[in-house]
């Protein structure tokens, strides 16, 4: 288990940067949970980087700003959680400034507290799978559309750094075809050999 005295809650300072400055910065914090069934805590091994309203794989691409999008032009520092398939949710960190909807989208975690809570949460004792998707962590952290909008500096949700510095590794997006030539960018990061990854980095 982590030492929780030696990791420190990011401030809100650390969100305000574009989303690929905010991705490597971001690659190997803890997420923390503290939720009424217990605490959960993961360290953030994968993640995408989404850039605003000229990347066609954004949710605020050419400006579509809608009730589920609106939290994205918040400041940094707060959480977008939204649902896929109509059953998982998935989660992102609004970076930068406000009116600039940057996100970046949360791919796998490394469990390192309440692994018992996420087991139960996830109907699995493999601990390599309980948090290798972007819902597979929404499931086991205890994440749902409630935590919408949550302010990532408060008390329930948020971020930690206890130090650790990971060699990253960059590749494609993920189930973005539709996206065009922004498909292609190299806006995937990874911790390299990590075994928690939702898949292989290419």
């Amino acid at each position: 288990m982590r030492m929780t005295t030696e990791s420190k809650k990011l401030p809100r300072g650390f969100y305000l940067c574009d989303g690929l400055e905010a991705a490597e910065k971001l690659l190997g914090k803890i997420l923390v949970h503290d939720s009424p069934e217990g605490r959960t805590a993961g360290r953030i091994v994968e993640l995408e980087a989404y850039m605003g309203e000229s990347d066609r794989g954004c949710h605020a691409y050419g400006g579509r700003r809608t009730p589920r999008t609106e939290i994205m032009y918040a400041q940094g520092g707060h959480a977008y959680v939204y649902l896929i398939y109509g059953m998982y949710c998935c989660m992102n960190i609004i970076v930068g400034g406000e009116n600039i909807p940057h996100c970046i989208f949360l791919r796998a975690l490394e469990p390192l507290e309440g692994v018992e809570l996420m087991s139960r949460r996830r109907g699995t004792d493999k601990i390599r799978n309980l948090c290798s998707g972007p819902g597979k962590l929404c499931i086991a952290m205890g994440i749902d559309r409630s935590l919408y909008g949550e302010d990532l500096c408060g008390g329930r949700l948020w971020l930690e750094d206890d130090g650790f510095r990971p060699e990253i590794v960059r590749g494609r997006r993920i189930n973005i075809d539709y996206a065009g030539e922004d498909a292609a960018r190299d806006w995937r990061f990874a911790v390299s050999g990590s075994r928690f990854l939702s898949a292989k980095m290419e």
